[in-house]
């Protein structure tokens, strides 16, 4: 297995559990916060197709596949706004970008040019990001960062009264 088909696997089966946590979320589940500025599974669901967008395409491809608009409603950083503060984007339009970037993502990874995994990737201000150092770091960055976003839909799920899943 070459590295890219072992991090396009990886990142396959983190986006499959991913999507378990969220298939029978409804309604204002979608919505639900912890405590007010707390993460939901919309602004979760949102983020983590922007993330894709930072840290595969914009770190290691040097492009971008993902409209501004979209990626505007999800910054990092801030309190994140209820459904009563905010308009968010549709579950479906959320879900839609979700399933596009993933494609778009597994794609890319496939067919990355090896020869670049060592390269070095920066952070947005230009040095040299905490979590990783290459590209290939970058790209193995971004399943954990989901894998850790899945843990926090995993909290939300038991928060709203929803069956432990495995």
């Amino acid at each position: 297995m070459t590295i890219p088909e072992l991090l396009c696997d990886q990142f396959h089966r983190t986006r499959e559990w991913t999507l378990m946590l969220i298939d029978d979320l409804e309604g204002t589940d979608w919505y639900r916060q912890s405590t007010p500025g707390a993460a939901h599974a919309m602004w979760l669901c949102g983020h983590l197709a922007s993330a894709q967008e930072t840290l595969l395409f914009n770190r290691c491809l040097n492009t971008s596949v993902l409209d501004s608009e979209f990626k505007n409603h999800f910054p990092i950083g801030s309190p994140i706004r209820s459904k009563d503060e905010y308009e968010w984007p549709s579950v479906e339009t959320v879900l839609n970008k979700m399933a596009d970037m993933q494609q778009r993502a597994e794609t890319a990874i496939r067919n990355i040019d090896v020869s670049i995994l060592d390269d070095r990737a920066y952070g947005k201000d230009g040095s040299t990001h905490p979590h990783y150092d290459t590209k290939a770091g970058a790209i193995s960055h971004m399943i954990r960062h989901e894998a850790f976003h899945a843990g926090q839909l995993a909290t939300l799920r038991r928060l709203l009264g929803k069956q432990f899943l495995r």
